[in-house]
Order: C-alpha cells, then sequence, then structure tokens
C-alpha cells in the first residue's frame, strides 16, 4: 500500500494513493498514528480503497510523509562508489550522524540555498520508516522492524560538513531532508536490497546504482542502531548514498538557484525539488 501525507481544502490529511488518485484514509491524526495502529488500521483503509473513489494526485500537495520524526539518522560512506570518490577507506564500523527535524521537507517543495553559502550538494538515498521498533533487534528480525520507505534526498552543505569533524550541522539546514512522495509499505517491497536508485539534475544523470551495493543493508543497520537507542515508529533512517556526488566531480558542480534535483527509486517513485536562494 502506498501512504501519503497530504494537504487539500480539507486541511492535511492522511490518505491512500491509487494509480494516479488518493483516498482520504477517513482518520483524524497523522502519520505517526498510523504507523502505531497499523496492525488495525491496514483492513479499514482496504476496505475504503475498494469503496471511495479518491481524488486526482494532481489537485492535492503532497507533504513529507512523516512531518516530525522523532529521530532522523542517516548512515555515511555506505557505498563503495561514494566511498571511492571520497577518498576515503571503507570504514570498519557505520558511520552515522543525526538530521534535524527541522530538515524535513516535502518531496516537491523548494530546496533553500541558505544565505552564504555556495555548496549545497545532493544525494539520492534509499529511507526505511521504522514501525514496530525496539530495542536490540538482530538483523535476521529486523525486516518486522520496518513499516515502509520511501525516496529521500540527504541534501547536504559540504563547506559545513566538512568544515569540522562532524556532519551534523551541513546535513541540517532548512529542507534539506526532502522525502516521498509517499510511504510503500514493507510488505509490498518484501526485498529492498535490490532496487534501482538514480539522480539527476536538470535532466542530466548524476547517481545511477542499486540498493544492493549498500556496504551496510538495512537489516546491519536496524541492528547497529537499536544496540543504544530504542528505535521508535516514525523515526527515519537515511540508508547510504551512491557515488555521483558534484563535490566528487571534476570541477566540483555545487547546486545553484534554479537547479531541478530529482531522486528516484524503482518501485517507491521520484521526489524532484527546484532550488531556490533564501531570501
Amino acid at each position: 500500500m502506498k501512504l501519503a501525507s497530504y494537504t487539500a481544502e480539507a486541511g492535511t490529511r492522511v490518505g491512500i494513493v491509487v494509480g494516479d488518485t488518493i483516498v482520504d484514509a477517513g482518520i483524524d491524526g497523522t502519520m505517526l498514528d498510523v504507523i502505531r495502529d497499523w496492525a488495525i488500521l491496514k483492513p479499514v483503509f482496504e476496505s475504503r480503497v475498494a469503496t471511495i473513489a479518491g481524488t486526482p494526485l494532481a489537485a492535492v500537495r503532497l507533504e513529507a510523509p512523516v512531518e516530525r520524526p522523532g529521530k532522523i539518522f542517516a548512515i555515511g560512506l555506505n557505498y563503495a562508489d561514494h566511498i571511492a570518490e571520497s577518498k576515503l577507506g571503507t570504514p570498519e564500523h557505520q558511520v552515522w550522524f543525526t538530521k534535524a527535524q527541522t530538515s524535513v521537507n516535502g518531496p516537491y517543495d523548494p530546496i533553500l540555498i541558505a544565505r552564504g553559502t555556495a555548496t549545497p550538494d545532493y544525494e539520492a538515498e534509499l529511507v526505511a520508516i521504522v514501525g514496530r521498533g525496539g530495542k536490540h533487534i538482530a538483523a535476521a528480525d529486523a525486516s518486522g522492524a520496518i513499516f515502509g520507505y520511501c525516496v529521500g534526498n540527504d541534501v547536504t552543505e559540504r563547506l559545513w560538513q566538512h568544515a569540522t569533524p562532524q556532519w551534523s550541522l551541513g546535513k541540517s539546514f532548512d529542507t534539506h531532508a526532502p522525502m516521498g512522495p509517499w510511504i510503500v509499505t514493507a510488505d509490498e517491497v518484501r526485498d529492498p536490497h535490490g532496487l534501482g536508485i538514480r539522480c539527476f539534475v536538470n535532466g542530466e544523470l548524476r547517481q545511477s546504482s542499486n540498493t544492493r551495493h549498500l556496504v551496510f543493508n538495512v537489516w546491519q543497520q536496524v541492528e547497529h542502531l537499536s544496540v543504544g537507542m530504542t528505535l521508535e515508529a516514525g523515526d527515519v533512517l537515511f540508508t547510504g548514498t551512491p557515488g555521483g556526488i558534484g563535490a566528487a566531480m571534476d570541477p566540483r558542480r555545487f547546486l545553484v538557484p534554479g537547479d531541478v534535483v530529482r531522486c528516484e527509486i524503482d518501485t517507491l517513485g521520484h521526489i524532484e525539488g527546484v532550488m531556490v536562494a533564501e531570501g
């Protein structure tokens, strides 16, 4: 099932995407409520899809599927080609950083280039949304902890990222975590480790890989994170980006106002944002 947060005349709602339409889920709550109560709500949503006509997607505004995640974690250096272009060795341990809640952005919303900065970059990523979650989750059991998947762009201000050993500031600028366009529930994805992933800038293919090339796969990521913290419903995990970033090109090609960045993943759909200078 494809589940989206969207805004229409009735306000911001949760909906079920069916083809090029969206069916109101019929609940007064957010996507976090849906994730927490999914076992109860799934058959209700299936019934609504079978009996209620949808609204054209073109008539609504799609929002980030989870507007205010409790936690946003992202892993770095997790594709071999990206590690090579970064001129760093393959990490022995998983390299994690956080992104601020305020970096969350809608799938088709503008992406801000902050005043006084000039090195924004793109990173297409598979995003996993935690469902049942928990602590001390073994890799063999990790698939049961994930609610679903979507497309993400780990937009990065490179000068800020590399100004210090800690990356979180350079990864947390406002609007620098666009995601969506909806969540595809885990039962429809089955195995997230075989999905084509691509990024285009102004129609030019910049990144092209497959999630089978993750150094640490999604299950290993869940196992590692859950050693030290309880993963909760709606937590967001950016699972790594492949090679092809602008910072690794010669000469470097950072994003500028007017650039259109499209990230897409097989089965999950695409997101697309225009770079805009902050006023």
